[in-house]
């Protein structure tokens, strides 16, 4: 009952809540990115939503557009600035998505959206996690975010597609504020970012 009539109702009335009492720091924030990345402010990239549908999600960009003498992008650990760690640090950098939340293209809660590019790589159980709308914050984001493995990180959101209540929905997003205060999971152990996923050594696991 939640999932098939409440939660996307609740999704657009929490969104549009946030959006306009946040509005001032949404400013804020889109000038702080102007004045120390340039321009664009917004990063915005395809992402597969619900049934695999493609959408275009938008993030406050944190990376600089630094490329090397071959004209190729910087890896990530280069191009990811100071400013850019500390809006990361907090999920501001997120908060654009609220706008894709609007238009029902996420939710506030499920799995993150992930690239277009893993698609082909995931295995039957992993390709569950477009059942819903990939969300703002997740299972997955609320027990280790970057620092758990991609195995884990998939356990998770199927836990959560099989699992979806309203008090669960609750307890993620108490305890993805609770994890924004101490800064918990930004990073994994080998990388600035998400580390690359290739793939599962086992296609149907």
């Amino acid at each position: 009952m939640y999932k098939k009539y409440f939660k996307r109702f609740l999704d657009f009335f929490i969104a549009l809540i946030a959006i306009i009492a946040l509005f001032p720091v949404l400013v804020f924030i889109a000038f702080l990115v102007r004045l120390k990345l340039g321009s664009p402010i917004l990063f915005r990239q395809k992402r597969p939503g619900l049934n695999e549908q493609i959408f275009t999600m938008y993030k406050f960009r944190t990376m600089s557009n630094k490329r090397g003498l071959d004209g190729e992008a910087l890896p990530d650990s280069i191009r990811l600035t100071n400013f850019g760690k500390r809006l990361r640090a907090t999920s501001l950098d997120e908060l654009p998505e609220l706008f894709n939340i609007l238009k029902g293209e996420m939710s506030i809660v499920g799995p993150r959206p992930l690239l277009v590019n893993y698609l082909g790589l995931y295995n039957e159980q992993q390709k569950r996690r477009h059942e819903v709308r990939p969300g703002l914050t997740g299972l997955a984001q609320v027990n280790g975010r970057n620092s758990i493995t991609w195995d884990e990180k998939f356990r998770l959101d199927i836990l959560y597609i099989d699992n979806i209540s309203f008090i669960l929905d609750c307890k993620i997003i108490f305890d993805t504020i609770k994890k924004v205060f101490i800064r918990e999971g930004i990073t994994s152990e080998n990388s600035e970012t998400m580390e690359e996923f290739k793939g599962s050594k086992g296609r149907e696991g």
